[in-house]
């Protein structure tokens, strides 16, 4: 027999159709669980914009709390005239969002310092992007899908390439005829990259090898074609020597 507290238990919940879809009963169960929104190209680049302004701002990134210089970053993230109609982003998400974004762009800085390495001449931006993109690939065995994110922050001082070509570079800069500044420290690559740069690089260094030796085999030709041509042309008779010369290297040209 059912007791008074128990009906009143029943008649509590919330009434179930079981007759209506299976989608329809289990979504007003879990109505009050909220619905992981995924971040688009356009909000991250929103984000990267108000992290760089509002860390930029002297009064704020010196004297200001780390709590309230992100409330700061996201009441600029939501008042964007660009996410009008879209649902305000919570401090938490923005946050953990960004996180996201700083380390996949600065691992991915390396990697692309590693291709500037390797680039040769020929080799054009994209060329060097496609290398960059390999060797993240083959450090982290994911692709890289924030490359939106790394043109908007690559110029600035934290994620910028550290590698300047060879024509650009400078060890020691001179500023005001007193301060020296030196060429920053390249940031670590993963171990898969660096031995693909030194396998690009000792297989340049064959192929430079090669063209040399090349080189050095067809003067050596033409300067022995010169000496046997002197040779044959000459009116006196030839001592032992020059006729043994002169034997060897018309044996080497037929050869």
């Amino acid at each position: 027999m059912d007791t008074p507290s128990f009906v009143n238990l029943l008649n509590s919940q919330n009434p179930v159709d079981l007759d209506a879809p299976e989608h329809v009963w289990m979504s007003s169960q879990s109505s009050n669980v909220k619905e992981r929104r995924k971040w688009s190209p356009k909000e991250d680049k929103i984000l990267i914009g108000a992290w760089l302004n509002t860390s930029k701002d002297a009064v704020v990134s010196n004297e200001q709390k780390a709590d309230a210089f992100w409330k700061r970053i996201v009441d600029y993230y939501n008042a964007s005239p660009l996410l009008v109609g879209t649902a305000p982003r919570e401090l938490g998400q923005c946050k953990q969002r960004w996180a996201r974004i700083n380390e996949g762009v600065y691992k991915f800085v390396g990697c692309y310092d590693a291709a500037l390495r390797c680039q040769s001449s020929g080799q054009n931006e994209d060329d060097v992007m496609k290398a960059a993109l390999d060797f993240y690939y083959n450090d982290h065995s994911i692709k890289f899908n924030l490359e939106h994110a790394w043109r908007e922050l690559r110029h600035d001082s934290k994620w910028c390439s550290t590698y300047l070509p060879k024509e650009k570079r400078k060890q020691v800069l001179e500023v005001d005829g007193d301060e020296e500044v030196r060429e920053p420290e390249a940031r670590p690559i993963g171990v898969k990259a660096a031995k693909a740069v030194l396998k690009r690089k000792k297989s340049s260094k064959e192929l430079e090898l090669s063209k040399l030796e090349a080189l050095f085999e067809i003067k050596q030709k033409l300067s022995n074609q010169k000496i046997l041509e002197r040779l044959i042309a000459k009116q006196d008779p030839l001592s032992e020597m020059e006729t043994s010369l002169k034997n060897k290297l018309m044996s080497e040209m037929l050869q």
